[in-house]
Parts: structure tokens; C-alpha cells; sequence
């Protein structure tokens, strides 16, 4: 993917920390902006992706919009990143029944990505946070530990679950596959993975699925914005003042340069990848209608 550097508009930003690969853009119908931020922070290497881009189905404009964190290697991470969404968008069922057609273009991906691994000798994993903007529809689907959150009514919510090994249901799941859950400085399967569900990890396979959890949104006029970041945002950053930054920042590309700031100044020790989509045209709509009424 072409990466779009462009100059940050707040000087802070550069004297905090080295400029983060940053971009965005506007949909072609007016109702959606998105920008982007992504930087190595305290990591030697960089295992990141993310995807955004925008694709015309059937005459619908079609926002697609991913991150992708890494683990073992950019392997997983990059292969996701360049094959899920191609994979989803040429699924029978995309316009007929998507969520089954997001449930199953992750696991394909995940099988050919295994298929593609049979000749190394590391085990490669990524998780995914993805969401699929299709007319008044938002679709977030999530495998491991990057996160969405939308900001509706001006309220934070989380419309993923981190998949962590000592939830409940999770562990369950592992342990009924024949797998177990251990302390290793943080709660691990296998003692080996921190996350419960993701891309790749073949040696762990039968544990740790690529199965995505997929929630629904209506896109009105109370959804103002959606977040998508990998754990180097979140594990210093609560969803409550992620949004309450990206708030005021009307210009998303520069909302999520905020958040990359932010996550640096408290300390994050992973790569932090940030994606912002801003709902823009119900608002544009009703200030229309309000218009004609005057």
C-alpha cells in the first residue's frame, strides 16, 4: 500500500516524537472521512498493518478499514492485511449475508495464510479489528486484542471484545480443544500466546481460532465516529479518553496523530496504529433538512 506522509498540522507532534506514516481521505458520496496514524514507537521493529480503502459493490460505495497487530514476524500480519478484504469483498454472500460472509472470509484467509507457512520454521500470528462501512450499516469484526470503539451520542462503546486467554468462555473453549491457559507474566495459551483468537499460530492452531465475534451499528445521525487501534493505543489509553481526544479534532488524519501522540506520552511500549472514520452524512443530511424548513 502507498503510504501518505503528509506534514503534521500540530508542531507538538513532531517535538514529542518521529513523525508517524499518516494519511486519509473522503468517501465519493460525502458520508464518511477516515484518517489514519501509524508509528514504530518503542519497538525495535514494526509489526503493524492496516488497510483502508474504499471499493465500489453493485453500486454501493463499500468502506473497508483494518488493523492488523503482529506477532513472531510481520508474516501474518501483512498477509491479512493484503488478501482479507480482497477476499471479502468477492464472497457470494457480501451483498446477500455479510456477516456470514465476514466470518468467512476470515477463516479462508486464516487457512490459506497456514497453507502458505508450511515451509517455515516460526510460527507467525496477527490479530484483526476491521470494519465494513456499507450504506447505513457498520460491521466491526474482531479476532485478538486491537479494538473498536464508536463514539455514539457522544458516549464511548466498544463494539469489539478483546480476546484474552483467562476470560471465561475463552479458557473454556481452549481447554474443551485440549489446550491450557497459564500464568507467564501474563495469562497465556499454551503458557506461549497472550491472545486467545488470531490469524496464523499454527502450532497452536486448534486453540487459537481466526473465528471473529461481529457486531453490528446502525450508521445515524447519533454515530459520530468510529476508532480503530491496535493494543499499543489501548493498553494505556480508556476508550472513555481516546474519544473524549478525537472529539473536538474535526479532521480525522490529525485525530489520529492525537492518539498516537497520547499513547507515546503515557508510555506505550508496542507499535500504535489508529485508525479514525468520521460519519459525516446523516449530520449532512439533517442540517439540509433543517435548511429547507427555515
Amino acid at each position: 500500500m502507498d503510504f501518505h506522509n503528509s506534514e503534521p498540522a500540530d508542531s507538538s507532534i513532531i517535538q514529542t516524537f518521529d513523525s508517524p506514516v499518516s494519511g486519509g481521505g473522503l468517501s465519493h458520496n460525502g458520508k464518511f472521512s477516515f484518517g489514519y496514524a501509524s508509528f514504530r514507537g518503542k519497538r525495535s521493529s514494526m509489526e503493524d498493518f492496516y488497510e483502508t480503502r474504499i471499493d465500489g459493490v453493485d453500486g454501493e460505495i463499500v468502506g473497508l478499514f483494518g488493523v492488523f497487530d503482529g506477532h513472531g514476524g510481520v508474516r501474518a500480519a501483512e498477509y491479512v492485511k493484503q488478501h482479507l478484504f480482497s477476499n471479502l469483498i468477492k464472497h457470494p454472500k457480501f451483498i446477500s449475508d455479510i456477516k456470514s460472509a465476514i466470518a468467512d472470509a476470515y477463516n479462508h484467509t486464516d487457512t490459506e495464510f497456514l497453507r502458505s507457512e508450511k515451509n517455515q520454521n516460526r510460527d507467525a500470528g496477527s490479530t484483526a479489528s476491521t470494519a465494513v462501512l456499507f450504506g447505513d450499516r457498520l460491521l466491526v469484526a474482531n479476532v485478538g486484542d486491537s479494538r473498536a470503539v464508536i463514539c455514539r451520542g457522544g458516549n464511548a462503546i466498544a463494539v469489539s471484545r478483546d480476546h484474552k486467554p483467562d476470560q471465561t468462555d475463552e479458557r473454556q473453549r481452549i481447554e474443551d480443544a485440549g489446550g491450557f491457559v497459564m500464568w507467564a507474566g501474563t495469562w497465556r495459551v499454551g503458557g506461549v500466546l497472550a491472545v486467545s483468537r488470531a490469524f496464523g499460530d499454527r502450532l497452536l492452531k486448534q486453540y487459537v481460532v481466526a473465528d471473529p465475534e461481529i457486531q453490528e451499528e446502525v450508521v445515524d445521525g447519533s454515530l459520530e465516529f468510529l476508532i480503530l487501534a491496535s493494543d499499543g493505543l489501548w493498553d494505556v489509553v480508556s476508550n472513555e479518553e481516546a474519544v473524549a481526544l478525537v472529539k473536538p479534532i474535526e479532521d480525522p488524519e490529525l485525530a489520529a496523530k492525537k492518539l498516537l501522540q497520547e499513547a507515546s506520552l503515557k508510555g506505550s511500549a508496542d507499535n500504535i496504529t489508529c485508525i479514525i472514520v468520521r460519519f459525516l452524512g446523516c449530520r449532512n443530511e439533517e442540517s439540509t433538512n433543517q435548511s429547507q424548513e427555515l
